[in-house]
């Protein structure tokens, strides 16, 4: 894997475990999403908790840990849940998790504009491939991203950067601005 400089290792870290962790549980999984909270903080604020998971050592300090929330609304797509959420200041961070069908480039022009259509095409494409989406970011701007693709479906295989899914990123991104930043 590819490490860039501008990359929030915290945040890497953060997004590669939940990405494992999603991988441990297999395909065909709904979409989820996880807070990111500052493990420091959560050691502080909730002692016992971080002992009990193991989060209290030293190394852990500067860390974040994944706090995965409750399902998606049944029948729901995570794109159009994600505009009508948002998270408390205790929150540094959030990350989502959704497996997509992608296309290769070339078949773009042939994909039918209407939508159930268009997901008829892709389910029935020769060169579709099934992929799961890792994103997170973080109040403070960075972003990480993970893909792990079916046909390639073993850990040194996901590809990760900080600007893989920019589509999903900026709707995370929306997620952690407060209403003031709204206004502006």
């Amino acid at each position: 894997m590819d490490y860039e400089l501008d990359v929030d290792p915290a945040l890497a870290a953060a997004v590669l475990e939940i990405e494992k962790h999603q991988a441990s549980v297999g395909w065909d999984q709904p979409a989820r999403l996880y807070a990111l909270v500052d493990t420091a903080r959560l050691v502080a604020r909730e002692p016992a908790l971080a002992a009990q998971l193991g989060l209290d050592a030293p190394a852990e300090q500067g860390s974040l840990t994944p706090v995965e929330q409750d399902e998606l609304p049944p029948g729901q797509e995570l794109e159009a849940v994600l505009p009508g959420i948002a998270w408390p200041d205790v929150v540094s961070g959030c990350a989502a998790v959704v497996e997509r069908l992608v296309l290769p480039p070339a078949a773009d022009s042939q994909v039918p504009d209407d939508p159930e259509a268009a997901r008829e095409f892709a389910r029935e494409h020769p060169d579709a491939e099934d992929v799961r989406i890792v994103v997170g970011v973080t109040r403070h701007g960075a972003a990480y991203c993970a893909l792990r693709m079916r046909s390639e479906d073993h850990d040194s295989a996901v590809m990760g950067g900080p600007d893989l899914v920019p589509g999903l990123v900026e709707l995370l991104r929306n997620t952690l601005l407060d209403d003031a930043e709204d206004d502006a």
